[in-house]
């Protein structure tokens, strides 16, 4: 079969082929989560690292989170399709101050009758998601127990070499070594092409990139002073800002999230995540196969 399925002669091995391929498509992987929910997608959220801490859960099983704070995050633009083209939402998030804020920025915030912000970002959406301007975005836009993904940009770590850089192995450490530890390596060919190819791994400049981090949990929720708490790193150093919308590979909502947002009263009391309901410390005697 196998020499069939290289052989010049496609009307022998046409049967063969087909059956390959239909194996080859019911392999492949599925289509990414776009649309986050049956009834379209929604808008994210703008939120500023504040710093790290430990969390522990029902059964006391520590947790490394980080804590997101949506400082007065609001719309401060919705886009239609017979005004832009396209159907998106633009956030602001922070309070500046006045004085600081630029003329064109400020003549845009006037246009749409809301309060200066900080940071502004926008966020695609479906049509049946859109909202209007001034709308806040709370914490409780996001559900306990969902996963979520987070955009930020990563520290800068100035200029470094290869190995740190690129994760390169580096030059013999010992035998017949000399000052050539850490050093690159080859980077060009002969005498043709004579040159080196571009994107090549060099040492240069590392960091204050666009890095997303997927499929991040979200532990707990502060709806009084709008913190999430997301399990893992982030990221960015403190202060700065990140963007949060549903996990694009499938947030897994425990429970069904608000759609376009949250628009009820703020809840007086912290959300956690659910947890399993048995404890997974507890000792499970192996099961023995024979």
């Amino acid at each position: 079969m196998i020499s069939r399925l290289f052989s010049r002669d496609w009307s022998i091995c046409a049967a063969s082929r087909n059956y390959l391929l239909s194996q080859v498509r019911g392999l492949r992987r599925p289509a990414l989560n776009t649309s986050q929910l049956p009834e379209g997608r929604r808008v994210g959220a703008l939120a500023m690292k504040v710093g790290m801490l430990p969390i522990f859960d029902a059964w006391g099983v520590r947790h490394a989170a980080t804590v997101l704070q949506l400082d007065h995050c609001k719309v401060i633009q919705p886009k239609e399709i017979e005004t832009d083209g396209y159907t998106s939402l633009q956030l602001g998030i922070g309070e500046p101050k006045l004085k600081r804020v630029k003329i064109t920025a400020s003549g845009h915030f006037q246009k749409w009758k809301v309060d200066p912000s900080r940071k502004l970002m926008e966020f695609r959406v479906t049509p049946d998601a859109l909202l209007p301007s001034g709308t806040v975005i709370h914490a409780q836009h996001f559900v306990a127990g969902q996963l979520v993904d987070v955009c930020g940009i990563s520290k800068g770590k100035g200029f470094q070499g290869a190995m740190k850089r690129w994760n390169f192995k580096g030059g013999p450490a010992s035998h017949g070594n000399s000052l050539s530890h850490r050093v690159l390596g080859s980077t060009g060919q002969c005498q043709d092409p004579g040159r080196v190819f571009k994107n090549k791994k060099m040492a240069g400049h590392m960091g204050v990139e666009r890095v997303t981090v997927q499929n991040l949990r979200v532990l707990k929720i502060d709806p009084q002073r709008e913190l999430l708490y997301v399990k893992g790193g982030i990221p960015g150093g403190r202060g700065t800002f990140v963007r949060i919308v549903d996990a694009v590979k499938g947030p897994f909502y425990p429970s069904p999230p608000p759609f376009p947002t949250y628009t009820g009263p703020v809840s007086q009391e912290e959300i956690f995540a659910p947890v399993a309901k048995e404890d997974p410390g507890k000792f499970k005697e192996p099961i023995d196969p024979f």
